[in-house]
């Protein structure tokens, strides 16, 4: 009796503050929960990057991410990050945050509605925490997790055995919140034949053209990173995963380079150190590492790969193609759907360094095809992905919540 008390008090209070937190500022309060975060650049934290700006007018924004170091979002006084400290998990390149319920649970508690963007430690205990205060919740689902934790675990004997508990983990969770926000219609359809009954609303995700523009002479892009002008460059960036198939980037790379030496490969990012090793010990492969502004790497590209066993939308394609790069990508994702063959970009066969190898040289020796292919690319971003769209979308989204 005395322990039922306590709890009608403690939610009592816990309803006070957030009418008296909301009075004083009119905003609902926002716990936005990630597994991943700025400084450490992937799809995930560009897409925060993006978001938060364009939301905090309307909500007061908790983040609660790992500490991955020090980010200009720790310097804006507008919203308040809470850092959980790494463990010594680790999967491919990431390392996991500690499982920190305590102080989960205490910004679940001081929270209005819950928009989480991963199901590690802390979008879990975020999403758990939040289902027993009855709190809303909103989840964002950027990354098909069964493929992906798979793909990059890099355990190929417990390969089928990871994928069949992946999955039936991450259905179970994913069928927790109120809404699923997906990045396209077509994996919305797979999440329900997959069983996964949550109500769905597709998105998508955006990029700015403003910043992400064409160079209408690369020769200055080109020269700009000291780079031989004459040089055909063949790129990518994002993280260095082995989901990201790489090593066929790699191949396909060096079969080019033996019929057309004045080929370089520019692979910018950060990731798993067997995969740098295999990056720089061939020569003509450049990497510059991480980069927070990717622009002036896209600019100084001829072509674009896009290698991946894995995606949902691919940031950093639609990032290319919004500078005009031609596009040569796997059938992954919501690409397959956005990218029309010869209109705008081109497919290769997944994990065939030779049918990659020959779109490359195809594209090298037709330049006509390459402008198209750059034009098309430019205006199927402009028309369909900007940022201030998707944010306005998930803003009336969230408050629908409420």
């Amino acid at each position: 009796m005395a322990r039922k008390d306590r709890k009608r008090k403690e939610e009592k209070k816990a309803k006070e503050e957030s009418e008296l937190k909301e009075k004083s500022t009119g905003k609902k309060r926002l716990l936005i929960a990630t597994d991943n975060f700025l400084p450490r650049w992937d799809g995930i934290a560009r897409f925060l990057s993006e978001i938060i700006p364009r939301l905090k007018h309307k909500f007061d924004i908790t983040v609660i991410a790992p500490d991955f170091g020090h980010s200009d979002f720790d310097d804006d006084k507008s919203i308040r990050v809470v850092k959980i400290p790494l463990s010594k998990i680790r999967v491919g390149d990431f390392n996991a945050a500690k499982f920190d319920n305590k102080t989960i649970k205490k910004e679940v508690k001081k929270s209005d509605i819950l928009f989480s963007q991963t199901i590690g430690p802390i979008g879990f205990l975020a999403i758990r925490a939040a289902k027993k205060k009855k709190k809303k919740v909103v989840s964002f689902m950027h990354s098909i997790e069964w493929e992906l934790i798979t793909r990059a675990s890099g355990l190929a004997f417990l390969l089928k055995y990871l994928y069949i508990l992946t999955k039936f983990i991450v259905k179970k969770i994913y069928n927790k919140p109120d809404l699923l926000i997906v990045p396209s219609e077509n994996i919305a359809e797979m999440l329900s034949w997959q069983k996964i009954k949550t109500k769905k609303k597709a998105i998508h995700l955006g990029v700015d053209t403003k910043k992400f523009v064409p160079m209408r002479n690369k020769i200055p892009a080109k020269k700009n990173l000291g780079l031989d002008p004459d040089f055909f460059v063949i790129g990518h960036h994002g993280r260095l995963g082995r989901e990201k198939d790489l090593t066929t980037l790699l191949r396909a790379f060096i079969i080019v380079k033996k019929s057309y030496p004045k080929t370089i490969l520019i692979v910018v990012g950060e990731g798993v150190e067997s995969i740098k090793k295999k990056l720089t010990n061939v020569q003509g492969v450049i990497l510059p590492g991480s980069s927070n502004n990717v622009i002036p790497y896209l600019q100084a590209m001829d072509v674009y790969c896009l290698t991946s066993l894995t995606e949902t939308t691919s940031l950093t394609t639609l990032e290319a193609m919004s500078c005009g790069v031609p596009v040569i990508a796997t059938k992954v994702g919501f690409v397959k759907d956005y990218i029309k063959p010869e209109i705008n970009g081109l497919f290769f066969k997944e994990r065939n360094s030779y049918d990659l190898a020959k779109k490359i040289m195809f594209l090298m020796r037709h330049e006509v095809m390459r402008t198209k292919l750059s034009l098309e690319a430019r205006k199927t971003v402009e028309k369909e992905f900007d940022w201030d769209k998707t944010a306005k979308e998930i803003e009336e989204t969230i408050e629908g919540m409420v």
